[in-house]
């Protein structure tokens, strides 16, 4: 059985490297494997389970819907030609700059997903209009989505503080280096990608080009303001913010967009409705597919197996803290199963290994979000993908390299 499945996920990976409809392989992968393993009815439940994923759903429909008000409205507009003419005179920086931008963010808001779609919608339309390739504009939001190990509200930081017994801020004191080593290690790898690739210029996107077109700062910055909302909520800089939730943010953020262009409230609804479904088929539709497929890797045993294989293996526990958790997720779009299961099993007995829990535990969490950054299943690079318009393997090739050698900088460091 999972023989069958490494075979059916070699298949997958691909037909989406071919560019086939990817809701379709990843469905169709998924739904073959439950059938495979006598389980169909996982696929289903898998599906009707991800089509009501809250927090999911509400931060990706709304943000998505708020993007299509700011284009009905031209506000979007305002902002890219307010920026894109001194972002070019920064290009070498452009890239890095965007990633270390998410990434600070993604520390206050600490969900990936959230963080992209939020993010995204304001940083992959300008570099695209700066001239960057739309799939290496969608890298750089995707590379920074980790910065939520800092975070001390992540779940990994107080479960190992927990299993060490200290503080979470000392966890995050001990992978605070590797973790930032990490990306600055992803910036720059991601630049020189788009070097070798010639992608950091003479790609802008089409803008509504006007001689007579006057920029409205008043315009610009309303599409900046639901996500200024939500991090100085999140930091709780203005506590009354603090309750403002990322629909919230984002129907203040529409309101207000009618109101300084004087749109018309009914268009204005119809618009965010309308953005609201275009979500659910381009963004949510990926992910649904994505979970089937996972779902099909469980029914034949293939993630339990690496799991197993992982812990199995914990005679080396450095490698297979590090590197189990980095290939699940990269497999599953997620890194925090393998990370909680190696973390579990493992972690505890660090010190008869050599190493130091707190160490061995963060190393799982990191390489297991490293590699959730690099899979084109993972919710946030559908998200990502879905601004740039392209499909997610070419983010995920984008930014493997990174990923990949944060890896194994973010190992030598803890262990």
């Amino acid at each position: 059985m999972h023989i069958v499945g490494l075979i059916i996920l070699a298949a997958t990976i691909y037909f989406v490297v071919k560019r086939y409809e990817i809701r379709m392989v990843l469905f169709a992968s998924g739904f073959l494997m439950t059938l495979i393993a006598l389980e169909p009815n996982t696929a289903f439940e898998a599906f009707a389970a991800r089509m009501t994923t809250g927090g999911l759903i509400t931060a990706i429909l709304s943000v998505l819907a708020f993007a299509h008000v700011m284009r009905l409205t031209g506000c979007d507009q305002h902002l890219i030609h307010l920026l894109v003419n001194g972002l070019k005179k920064v290009r070498p920086i452009l890239v890095p700059g965007a990633v270390l931008a998410t990434f600070a963010i993604n520390i206050a808001l600490p969900s990936a997903a959230g963080t992209s779609a939020a993010v995204g919608a304001v940083f992959i339309p300008v570099l695209m209009a700066a001239g960057i390739h739309p799939a290496l504009a969608g890298a750089a939001v995707l590379t920074g989505t980790f910065g939520s190990m800092l975070n001390p509200g992540l779940s990994h930081n107080p479960f190992i503080a927990e299993m060490a017994g200290v503080d979470v801020l000392e966890v995050i004191g001990t992978h605070s280096t590797a973790t930032i080593v990490a990306i600055i290690i992803g910036a720059i790898a991601l630049t020189i990608v788009g070097l070798v690739r010639k992608e950091l210029k003479g790609h802008e996107q089409e803008l509504e080009q006007d001689e007579d077109f006057k920029v409205s700062f008043i315009r610009a910055i309303v599409v900046v303001i639901p996500l200024l909302i939500l991090i100085l909520g999140a930091t709780e800089l203005i506590a009354p913010l603090a309750e403002v939730s990322i629909p919230g943010a984002m129907l203040i953020g529409a309101m207000l967009g009618m109101a300084v262009t004087k749109t018309s409230p009914v268009e204005v609804t119809k618009t965010f409705f309308d953005g609201m479904g275009t979500a659910y088929s381009s963004v949510m539709g990926i992910i649904i597919a994505a979970a089937v497929f996972v779902a099909g890797l469980q029914a034949l045993g293939v993630i339990d197996a690496l799991i197993d294989s992982m812990i199995e293996f914990s005679a080396v526990a450095g490698y297979a803290g590090t590197f189990g958790p980095f290939l699940l997720a990269v497999i599953s779009g997620s890194g925090d199963a393998a990370a909680f299961a190696f973390n579990e099993a493992v972690t505890p007995f660090a010190a008869q290994f050599g190493l130091g829990t707190i160490e061995l535990g963060s190393i799982a969490a990191l390489a297991g979000a490293l590699g959730r950054t690099m899979s084109p299943v993972a919710a946030a690079t559908i998200v990502c993908a879905g601004y740039a318009n392209v499909n997610p393997m070419e983010l995920a090739k984008r930014t493997a390299p990174g990923m990949i050698l944060a890896t194994i900088a973010a190992m030598i460091i803890l262990l």
